[in-house]
């Protein structure tokens, strides 16, 4: 008797396919919508995974929102030809997840979809994709290159961030934008092609990346803040296209020379702060605006040159000015030596000469009437300045940090010294401020620990004006008794306040320090005046204890004036003589103040 055996192999088969086809659903939670299934869980036993293309009659369309995140047994997952997105967070912290097979029907890659899946070692974008979200590869460490395909047209923020082992990234022709930080902190990142429909480079987009070199395709508009910070680009040329740079759009990359093309309209603030081999920076016809600071800290630019159809800037030996050589706006802070700021030259503007370590010395004309805030700012070689008559200012922070500057000449026109305008000039050990000066701002000379004598006509005093200059021993006041004067204004130093004879409003204490009487009298009558045992005397008298200069000079008319002794009235009295009277055909004698 013949058995027919193909019925049973029938079911046999149909009982397989439904047990397989348990397993399937067995390891997903699923929602159907519309005749489609999203995979809303996965709930397997890892390893390779294959996403089918249909469930319960229907097509797997869409991997849902954190689907397989924080799954640490998938080895492997391979997507159905249904599949047409991937959720937000789908695969968010899949440690051990090493490869990922996107279907082709895949048309957008959700927001942070494999963030932190620091396992995955090669990911391939297929030409169905168009969009995909921020953060969707960030902290993706052992990914190595990338291609984005000329169908992607939208890239989110971060994407790629954190990718410290990406050394190669080829952008296709679709994408218009870079997002913000897209591959900050790629650590290893030294190859990017960039696609020539892109038109703007975000915030920081390669900042912390390990770029030599990048062409920028002339399609791009402009350039984020911080975009190619800490680089280690060598040299750049900025194409006319780019119409704004932002700030700090290459500090402290390792750029050594830098182009600006013609069209270029505006660079940000700090564009090369810190730069410390760039060398040399040439700018275009078209830039109308340069941010503060763009220079700070470039210690080896030795030369800013401007083309000369440059309607807002020109440039003479390297020096930066406006287009009228009026304004002094930046001094490159790799010129060393000694500067004589030309005659026809006003004002010398904010920062211009800030953190210039080998300036040595600067002679500021009578033409300039303005020294801005923080121009010469940590010029730390700083020994020598002649001031001009015509500066009526002295801004914040004009000389601060300047640590070598001995003695400073305050212009006979100056009215005002700002806050900080000598803070930590700790070679400074005198200062003479003048009778025009009506206001010495708050920490004016702060941390000026060798100053040791200040001589000040009249003005208000701001607060901590001299906190802090442990040598002080001796503050000479011209005029009255100041009214407006600030907290801690002698704080931390060990100094007597002196005023002189005919002024007002003096008491035994001034802002916390005792104030003396300064007047020292020489007697040029008695028995002491004259010749004995061939020296010229005479005593001096005034208030006990009182410091004096006694000087001595040969010519009235054109007086150079020679200190011949240094000390005080013990007792308020003192006899001074001169063994080398008789060397001049005349001697002229005065006391000072230290």
């Amino acid at each position: 008797m013949k058995t027919n055996t193909r019925p049973i192999a029938r079911i046999l088969a149909a009982l397989l396919l439904l047990c397989a086809l348990a397993r399937v659903q067995a390891q997903f939670t699923f929602s159907t919508n519309n005749g489609t299934i999203t995979i809303t869980k996965y709930t397997g036993p890892g390893g390779v995974v294959v996403i089918p293309d249909w469930t319960n009659g229907y097509p797997v369309t869409s991997i849902g929102d954190s689907a397989f995140e924080y799954s640490t047994v998938l080895t492997s997952v391979t997507m159905g030809t249904n599949v047409t997105s991937i959720g937000d967070y789908a695969f968010e912290e899949c440690l051990g997840l090493t490869n990922v097979t996107i279907g082709d029907s895949v048309t957008s890659i959700g927001t942070n979809a494999f963030y932190n899946t620091s396992t995955l070692t090669s990911i391939t974008i297929p030409n169905s994709v168009t969009s995909i979200g921020d953060g969707a590869f960030q902290g993706c460490g052992d990914l190595t290159s990338v291609t984005i395909p000329d169908s992607v047209t939208s890239l989110g923020g971060w994407m790629f961030s954190g990718c410290t082992y990406l050394v190669s990234v080829t952008i296709g022709n679709g994408v218009t934008s870079l997002g913000t930080s897209m591959f900050y902190s790629c650590n290893f990142l030294d190859y990017v092609a960039i696609g020539n429909s892109v038109t703007n480079i975000g915030d920081a987009a390669f900042q912390y990346c390990a770029l030599t070199s990048i062409t920028i395709p002339t399609n791009v508009t402009s350039i984020g803040n911080a975009a190619f910070a800490n680089n280690n680009l060598q040299s750049i040329t900025i194409p006319g296209s780019i119409i704004s740079i932002g700030d700090n759009a290459f500090t402290q990359s390792a750029l050594t020379n830098a182009i600006i093309a013609d069209g270029v309209t505006s660079i940000g603030n700090s564009m090369f702060n810190d730069c410390t081999t760039l060398t040399g920076v040439t700018i275009g016809n078209s830039v109308t605006n340069i941010g503060s600071h763009a220079f700070y800290d470039c210690t080896r630019l030795g030369a800013i040159t401007v083309d000369t159809n440059n309607p807002y800037y020109s440039s003479v030996g390297g020096v930066l000015f406006n287009q009228t050589q009026a304004t002094l706006i930046q001094y490159p802070p790799g010129k060393a030596g000694g500067y004589t700021i030309p005659n026809n030259v006003t004002s010398i503007g904010d920062n211009a000469f800030d953190f210039c370590p080998g300036l040595t010395s600067v002679i500021i004309p009578s033409s300039v009437t303005s020294i801005g805030t923080n121009a010469f700012y940590t010029c730390t070689s700083l020994t020598n300045v002649i001031i001009g008559s015509g500066v009526s200012s002295i801004a914040s922070g004009a000389f601060y940090g300047c640590t070598k500057l001995a003695s400073f000449p305050i212009g006979t026109n100056v009215v005002s010294i700002g806050s900080s305008a000598f803070t930590d000039c700790s070679s400074l050990t005198s200062i003479t401020i003048l009778n025009n000066v009506t206001n010495i701002g708050s920490s004016a000379f702060l941390s000026c620990s060798k100053l040791n004598s200040v001589t000040i006509a009249n003005g208000s005093i701001g607060s901590s004006a001299f906190q802090g200059c442990t040598s002080l021993i001796g503050v000479y006041f011209r005029g009255n008794a100041p009214t407006n004067v600030g907290s801690y204004v002698f704080s931390g130093d060990a100094n007597t306040v002196y005023y002189v004879p005919g002024t007002t409003n003096w008491g035994s204490t001034f802002a916390g320090r005792p104030a003396v009487l300064w007047n020292p009298l020489m007697q040029a009558t008695g028995p002491s005046f004259g010749v004995h045992t061939n020296q010229f005397g005479f005593n001096i008298t005034g208030s006990t204890n009182i410091p004096i200069v006694v000087e001595a000079c040969t010519n009235l008319t054109a007086a150079s004036w020679t200190a011949l002794k240094t000390c005080t009235l013990t007792n308020g009295l003192i006899y001074f003589r001169d063994s080398a009277w008789s060397n001049y055909p005349a001697r002229f004698y005065r006391v000072r103040s230290p």
